[in-house]
Order: C-alpha cells, then structure tokens, then sequence
C-alpha cells in the first residue's frame, strides 16, 4: 500500500498551505493530479510527495480518482514558488495544475495551428551570431547556464533562439520561449512554426480554455517540442527541457499582478535550474539586475545597418504641442515620400486630466485616488476601475465655466493628425480601440500592408514589433514617466525611448524625434546616443548606494480593505514579527483603488524569501480577523512599481 502527501487546490491561506495523506492507487506518483474526498465535498488535489506509511494515527482515505500526470520538476518549480513569492502551495500548485474540462473534438484556433512542414531560410548568421549559438549550444552539452542576450534592436536575437532551439531538438530537448504580451506571440509563433512546423505549441490567456487544453496536451504527451507563450508557459508541461528564451527581458508585463505576484524572469531561472537546462534573456535595453548578475552575449549593432539618428525637441521652445514643428515636417516627409511613422503618446483620451481655473478643482474618480481621463465621446473615465461619468460643463465646487484640459491624449493626438497630415492612414493603437488579441492583429496588419500610414498608440507600440518602411518614430511626450514616484522611473524612460527608436530604419534610413520639456534628462540624453552600457553602468551605481536592486531585493505587504483605518492598523500589528528580516519602512497609505483603502509595508532586504515566508505565516495567522474586517493581503517580491 503507498500513501502520498496531498494539496487540495483551494485558495483559503488558511487551508492553501496545508497538506493531506491519502491512499494512492497503482501507478499513482509525485505529479499525479487527483480527484480527492474533502470534508463533505470533493476537491482537486496535487501529490508533492510519496511516503512509505501515514503519519501515526492517521487513517488516509484513498484517491477517488487520477485526473492526469504533471512533471515532477513542476511540482518542487510551485512549491519553490510559493515559498520565495510568500503565497501559498495550493495557489502556486494551480498555475502548474489549471482546471481541465471536459474533452472535445479537437479545433484549430484561427491563425493559430496551421500544419506547416518547417519549410524555411535557417538564415546565414553573422560572426556574432555564430559564437552566441555556439555558446548556448555549448552551454546545453554542458548541462545548463544562464545568458544575457544583449544586441541592439534588430541585431538577431531571434535567429539565435531558433537555432539554439534546433540544436536542443537535435538532442531530444524541448524549448520553452517566453514573450512578455499576447500581441507579440503571433508574429513569434508564426517564425518559430515556419522553422519547427506543428512541433510548436502556443500557450498565452487569449486562447480559449478548450484551445489551452489541447495545447497543454500536445504537450505533455510530447508532439509539441517548442513552446512559445506569454508569462504563464513557463508552467508547460514540458518534460526534458532543454532551453528557455525569454525575449525582451526588460519588460514589467513579466510580472503577475495577482496572488501569486511570480516574475516570469526568476521562474524561468529556477526552472532552468531545476531541468539542468539553458536559460537565455534577450534584450536590446537589458534591465540592471540583468546586466549585473548574468553572463553576457553580446550580438553588436544592427546586421541591416547602423541605428537611426535621433533628435530630441525641447518643447519649452516650441508652440506647437502635441505636434511641434520638426515633428510635423518629418510627417510631411512620410506623407510625400510614402513610408510608415510609429508615435508613442503614453496616454489615452482626449486630455489626462480636466482642471478647473478658477478654484483649481482636478475632477477625479469616486473609488480610486487618480485623474478622469477625458474622451472623445464627452465622458470622464477612470482608467483604473473603469467608473465613467459625463464631462461637466461647470465646476461643482464654485460654479466656473473655465475648464481646462490638461496635457494631451491619444484621441485629440488622432484628430490633429486627421487635420495636419491627412494623406496618412491613421491607426491607433490603445485599451480603447483594441480590447482582444484578434482587434490587435487584425490593426498591425492594416499597418504593415498600408504604404502611408501613422500607427498612435501607447506603449504597445514601442514593444518588438518588426515593421518594414517605418522611416519615422517619435514620443511625443517623453517626460511623463519620469515625474513618477519610482525607483525604475528613469530606467523605463530609457528603455521606452531606445526601443521606440528601434522601431525605425530596419529596412532603410529612418529618424526618431524625442520631444521633451526636460530635454538635458540622462535618460533621454543616453537614449537618443543609444548608449545602453552608459545608462546601465549610471544606473547600478545609483542604485548601490541607495540599496536597490540588484543589490537588495524589495519586498512589499499590501493590504486593501473597505475603510482607511484597516489596512493600516493589520499592517502595524504585522509589523513587529518581521522585525530582523530587512529594514522596514511603513507602514503608509497607497492611492484608493477600485473603492477599497490600501497600505503597504515595504522592506529593503537581503533575505526575500525569509522574509516573504515570515509574511505568509503572519497573514495566514491573521486570517480569520482578517475576513472578519473584509481585508485582502498579497505579498509581492520584487514589485515593478512602488
């Protein structure tokens, strides 16, 4: 008789953490998923681990049924997981073990398992592209490692991830290649089939669950040798991997939101560890935690020639916001001569904010602390919960009629480019035109085939897109994130503005216009240069001395609830028992959000995981006051904002 340790999936921290003996069936090992009798119900369950006999005075009752078989490796991946990100196993155990339904006839999502043969042009790479294959091949023969990727935009990151993933199929090995957003996966999926053909699964949440299913057990039953996702397909089901890409390493969308709050980056590290396999993290703006700790491939300039000239516009001296002059005249350039222009504008709607002169009266959301956004339809809307309201014509504080819209949004940008330089076909690209992937394809699309076109959108269109003709890109207004209370303010302005420049010139001659109030800032003076190992080099020595990544981890509590006083005082009471662990500051308040009051409290640490863990233990204690005052707590390491 064999008894193996059990976690039902449930997401109570009270009973998330805990772990069940029952009697395991013939066959039955660590990775089973199982259909387990709990209390007066049933639940699904994980078995973590096989044991010879049942804790004394215990009387396991046995598994009801087997639902399927995951990799052991995945298994000690969630458990590691919970532990470092301070959830619970349960919770961690589910983004490896998702809910499966119902089987049905098999279905081919649109423009997604097309069966081709592999029929391409590998292409002839250059020397740098030679050795960096080389070493990642070397490193796969070797049994494991862990690279930085660096090159410029359009230095042949991705031709390095195909080969290198050929050479790990050559040798039986999988690979598992990540994209940080669904709108970068189709155009990465359609190379990587044109290379492998149908061996190549896509995992990413704009597929349906029936679509998911059937990737995941391609699979698992090993048709699928390549994998190419967003963050979540670090979880396939995957046995015998062998490398892991993680393609534009610098971007925050790597990182959950929700419970569990995992970085796709570390969980790939720690994957590749536990597989003995080769993780690669590509970027042409690599993050510092990167550029400090990793070994370094470096692939050099652009193979279709040198880089855009980039020219920053100071805007204290131009009259023309949001469309100086110089912008205007390149655009009139791109209207005449044909060609594309991509322009970045970081912000939706008509204007970010509707202010009134008189008493200075900012109209803001009712449930969150931030700015209504005013549009085009005449509404104010909060970008945050989505509250929409109509846009007054009065103040109702002090009755003025004056109100002013402050800054400039994508659909005021849009409506002057209709009237400046209508010869071009206008697309925009933001949360307000493009609510689901197909919208997203189906507007790139228009992009690529058009001959004289302007693609306005936020920052999704700066992010890896590979256009041709694109002779001018531009960021019409580059200060708005460094004003930001963050200490990655002005690392995400510089990876902004260099890869937006990025965008330009792949194919021919381009030109990127940077326009600023703060035209002297380094950021946007190192950008414009394209001078990453500067910035990076600046950057960590900042960073050393005030104690920040990469040099200590940030790890965060952050408690929401329906009244001001709540999240404060648990936080307080919280406090004490993690004294040791790190240098606390806080407890303090965060801006409301979606209605409920936040705080959180913020260590400065050497010990993420001790301290994630203690934070666990702490609010799993608290639980029961916890829902008796309607609080929610999530502990997050290594946030991507503060």
């Amino acid at each position: 008789m064999r008894f193996g340790t059990v976690v039902p999936l449930v997401t109570a921290r009270s009973l998330g953490g805990r772990e069940f003996t029952y009697e395991l069936p013939d066959g039955a090992g660590k990775g089973a998923v199982v259909s387990v009798p709990f209390g007066r119900s049933r639940a699904r369950g994980v078995v973590v681990e096989v044991v010879d006999a049942p804790p004394e005075g215990v009387r396991p009752l046995p598994v009801e049924k087997v639902v399927h078989e995951l990799p052991a490796t995945l298994i000690d991946l969630a458990l590691w997981l919970a532990e470092y990100y301070g959830s619970t196993p349960a919770r961690a155990l589910e983004l490896v073990a998702p809910v499966r339904r119902a089987r049905r006839k098999e279905q081919a999502p649109p423009g997604e398992r097309q069966s081709l043969e592999g029929e391409a042009a590998p292409e002839r790479l250059s020397d740098a592209q030679e050795q960096a294959v080389s070493r990642v091949v070397d490193a796969l023969d070797a049994g494991g490692g862990h690279f930085l990727l660096y090159g410029a935009t359009g230095s042949g990151k991705t031709e390095v991830y195909l080969q290198a993933a050929g050479a790990a199929l050559e040798r039986g090995l999988g690979t598992i290649v990540l994209v940080p957003e669904i709108a970068l996966a189709p155009q990465t999926v359609g190379r990587f089939r044109a290379r492998f053909g149908d061996s190549v699964a896509v995992m990413h949440s704009g597929l349906t669950e029936a679509e998911r299913r059937d990737e995941r057990e391609r699979i698992a039953d090993g048709r699928a040798r390549v994998v190419v996702g967003a963050r979540s397909a670090v979880f396939a089901p995957m046995r015998g991997v062998g490398l892991i890409c993680v393609d534009e390493e610098h971007d925050a969308s790597y990182k959950q939101e929700s419970d569990p709050r995992y970085d796709a980056r570390t969980v790939a590290a720690k994957r590749a560890a536990l597989e003995g396999s080769v993780a690669v993290y590509g970027s042409a703006t690599p993050r510092p935690e990167s550029w400090a700790r990793l070994e370094r491939i470096e692939l050099g300039e652009r193979l279709g020639g040198p880089l855009p000239s980039v020219r920053i516009v100071d805007l204290r001296r131009e009259a023309g916001y949001p469309l100086s002059a110089p912008l205007l005249a390149e655009l009139g350039k791109v209207a005449e001569n044909g060609g594309k222009a991509i322009l970045l504008l970081n912000r939706r709607g008509i204007a970010p904010a509707l202010h009134c002169r008189a008493c200075g009266t900012t109209f803001r959301c009712p449930d969150c602390d931030v700015a209504l956004v005013l549009h085009r339809d005449g509404s104010l809307r909060c970008h945050h919960c989505g509250h929409s309201e109509p846009a007054p014509d009065e103040c109702p504080v002090c009755r003025s009629t004056d109100l002013a819209r402050i800054g400039a949004g994508t659909q005021r940008l849009e409506r002057e480019l209709a009237v400046k330089v209508p010869e071009l076909e206008l697309i925009r690209l933001d949360a307000d035109t493009v609510e689901h992937p197909e919208e997203l394809a189906a507007a790139l699309q228009r992009f690529r085939e058009s001959d004289r076109a302007v693609l306005l959108g936020t920052q999704m269109v700066a992010k890896g897109h590979h256009f041709a003709g694109v002779a001018l890109a531009a960021v019409v207004d580059a200060d708005m994130g460094l004003g930001l209370p963050d200490f990655r303010a002005e690392e995400r302005t510089f990876q902004l503005v260099t890869q937006l420049a990025g965008r330009s010139g792949r194919d021919a001659p381009g030109k990127v216009i940077v326009q600023s109030f703060q035209p002297d800032a380094r950021p946007l003076e190192l950008a414009a240069r394209h001078d990453v190992p500067r910035f990076l080099a600046d950057e960590l020595a900042r960073r050393e001395e005030l104690g920040y990544p990469p040099f200590r981890h940030i790890v965060r509590v952050v408690v929401s609830g329906p009244d001001e006083d709540g999240p404060r005082t648990l936080l307080e009471e919280v406090r004490p028992g993690l004294e040791g662990t790190g240098d606390l500051l806080g407890p303090a308040p965060l801006l409301r959000l979606r209605g409920r009051h936040r705080a959180q409290l913020v260590a400065k640490t050497d010990e993420p995981r001790r301290f994630a863990g203690r934070a666990a233990q702490l609010l799993a204690a608290a639980a029961p006051a916890m829902r008796k005052a309607k609080l929610t707590a999530v502990v997050d390491v290594d946030p991507q904002a503060l």
